[in-house]
């Protein structure tokens, strides 16, 4: 898998991917990350990205020139299934949706900042915009982190054990059920009699009782959805 990301500020973006699990999964060649600074796609001496709205109006607007000469150079190399708007407005990041992202070959991710983009470029250039939650940020970079995350870690041979994140909240809209490991014991407080027994048969079905109870003690919603 290949991911580009478009941003103002490439240098918040470099940490993520230089330690744990994705940064294995760069050097296993599981997943490609090509950072692009916007500002190489500007040719004033100011490497102006934003501009006032038209109309009036507080904060600053990203322009689309040098979005369109970013995009339309990625896309002028290879065929994207995705390209990516991170936005406080786009639809919820939910598992459903990084599933489905971590089976595409190439997207493009766009960090907005400041007011967002010119309208424009949603129209014409984005097919899909993504928010981590009902909160504004600073810039898109760090739900762009969020979703690199998410999405990584369910390519095959990323994590040490596939099943792994199957087995993950909100994986067929259940919470995970509850976890232990030793000792058995510990100031009285002791793990469930089944989860030594070694009868996974048993285990499995306390597990799939455990997540239910936990579904619909935490987050009821989730057992309404399809």
């Amino acid at each position: 898998m290949r991911i580009d990301i478009i941003t103002v500020v490439p240098d918040i973006l470099k940490s993520p991917f230089e330690a744990s699990i994705l940064k294995r999964a760069i050097e296993k060649g599981h997943v490609e990350i090509h950072l692009h600074n916007l500002r190489d796609y500007v040719t004033d001496n100011y490497k102006q990205i934003d501009d006032y709205q038209f109309g009036g109006g507080a904060g600053m607007v990203m322009m689309i020139e040098p979005i369109d000469k970013c995009i339309t150079k990625l896309k002028s190399e290879r065929d994207y299934d995705e390209v990516i708007y991170m936005t406080p407005d786009g639809a919820t990041l939910n598992q459903k949706m990084a599933n489905r992202i971590s089976m595409m070959e190439n997207i493009i991710i766009l960090c907005g900042h400041y007011k967002g983009v010119d309208q424009r470029v949603r129209d014409h250039f984005i097919t899909k915009e993504i928010s981590v939650g009902d909160y504004v940020l600073s810039g898109g970079e760090l739900g762009a982190a969020i979703l690199c995350d998410a999405v990584i870690r369910l390519i095959p041979g990323v994590l040490g054990n596939e099943t792994s994140a199957l087995t993950d909240s909100f994986q067929d809209n259940l919470l995970a059920p509850p976890v232990y490991t030793r000792p058995a014991e510990y100031k009285g407080w002791k793990v469930p009699e089944i989860l030594t027994t070694g009868n996974f048969p048993k285990i499995e079905e306390w597990r799939e009782n455990e997540a239910f109870k936990r579904t619909q003690k935490l987050r009821p919603d989730l057992l309404d959805e399809d």
